[in-house]
């Protein structure tokens, strides 16, 4: 069998994540494509839900965005998108949100808005959409991105998700009620918080360096004394997810 690729290894990695039972809100891109492998191997009542107002859909392919029609298809509920977010999401009913990230700072805060200046900026990113309420309100937060020094930078150029804001117990003081962001997965590793809210790198894929994931990384990265190894993605895991995209 031939090795993974990076990109392959994130998201066998991200999709172990997460848990059958749980009720997951997810974003389109990695996330929605870890979730969907989750959900076709370890976690069959694993349920996703789509800021599109789908409850439990359950793609035989990766929907091409929230809107895309097998969403509704083969969900057990659709609902309208006020109803997802008064009635599912702020109230505290769903346990993960899993989300993308053009830029990542170190305390977990998500930018999709703009890349430099908000009034002058370098690119116009595709903006918020439901993100900003998944970090405030999902029981924790995961987020899968490949990682860069463009990616992981010292400070956002714009909070469009909050995670840890500058530490400590900011969430707290501003009431949110969800933990924020508990796992960051990258085609390089796993980074946690600490009790500060400060991304820490917990564990490196196979072939992966410290110092390669500190030369990807815009800030002093921590390390746990305790570096692990992920486990390779099987050959189960890989077929299941090249089927899910050669469906696409």
């Amino acid at each position: 069998m031939r090795s993974s690729t990076s990109d392959e290894t994130m998201t066998v990695v991200a999709a172990r994540a997460l848990s059958g039972g749980k009720r997951c809100f997810v974003g389109i891109g990695l996330p929605s494509t870890a979730a969907n492998l989750a959900r076709t191997t370890h976690a069959p009542d694993l349920v996703l839900i789509y800021e599109s107002g789908t409850l439990g859909s359950k793609p035989g392919r990766l929907p091409a965005s929230i809107g895309d029609g097998i969403l509704a298809e083969t969900a057990d509920a659709v609902i309208s998108v006020p109803e997802v977010f008064n009635y599912w999401l702020q109230p505290g009913r769903i346990d993960i949100g899993f989300l993308g990230a053009a830029q990542l700072d170190r305390f977990g805060n998500i930018n999709t808005t703009v890349i430099g200046e908000y009034r002058k900026p370098k690119v116009r990113l595709p903006g918020a959409g439901g993100a900003p309420e998944i970090a405030a309100s999902c029981g924790e937060v995961f987020v899968v991105v490949r990682q860069s020094r463009q990616s992981f930078v010292e400070r956002v150029d714009f909070v469009t998700s909050f995670g840890h804001g500058r530490g400590g117990a900011e969430r707290a003081r501003l009431g949110l009620r969800g933990a924020g962001p508990t796992r960051v997965i990258t085609d390089l590793g796993i980074m946690r918080p600490d009790e500060n809210g400060e991304l820490v790198l917990t564990a490196v894929h196979p072939g992966v360096t410290v110092e390669q994931v500190r030369a990807a990384t815009g800030w002093e990265l921590k390390v746990a004394a305790d570096l692990a190894v992920t486990e390779p993605p099987t050959a189960a895991e890989l077929a299941a997810l090249h089927a899910l995209q050669a469906a696409s």
